[in-house]
């Protein structure tokens, strides 16, 4: 299994950015897939999961702001990010659903890739 997250940058409160994982290794469109977080200093928070058959859940803290979606013939999901704030700082990474894993909050437990920088500052 190997995920590579991309995307991450410096970015201004209010302004947007969009993750990419590229998934291989495994047959992603068999699998649900999830987005968490680790801001500086804290543990690893649950973002966003999509599903199979492409339902989307978020955690309250971006609801509304984030788009979770997947392209499976390119073997990637997304994360589109808008009105972005310092709260949102974070290295983010993807994650894929394993057996036994809760639902739909998965992925902080799970293999990841390296992540990837997100800076939300003025």
């Amino acid at each position: 299994v190997q995920l590579v997250e991309s995307g991450g940058g410096l970015v201004q409160p209010g302004g947007s950015l969009r993750l990419s994982c590229v998934a291989s290794g495994f047959s992603f469109s068999s699998y649900s897939m999830s987005w968490v977080r680790q801001a500086p200093g804290k543990g690893l928070e649950w973002v966003s999961s999509i599903i199979i058959a492409g339902d989307t859940y978020y955690g309250d803290s971006v609801k509304g702001r984030f788009t979770i979606s997947r392209d499976n013939a390119k073997n990637t999901l997304y994360l589109q990010m808008n009105n972005l704030n310092p709260d949102d700082t974070a290295v983010y990474y993807c994650a894929k659903r394993e057996v036994g894993d809760p639902f739909p909050d998965f992925g902080t437990r799970n293999p990841r890739g390296q992540g990837t920088q997100v800076i939300v500052s003025s």
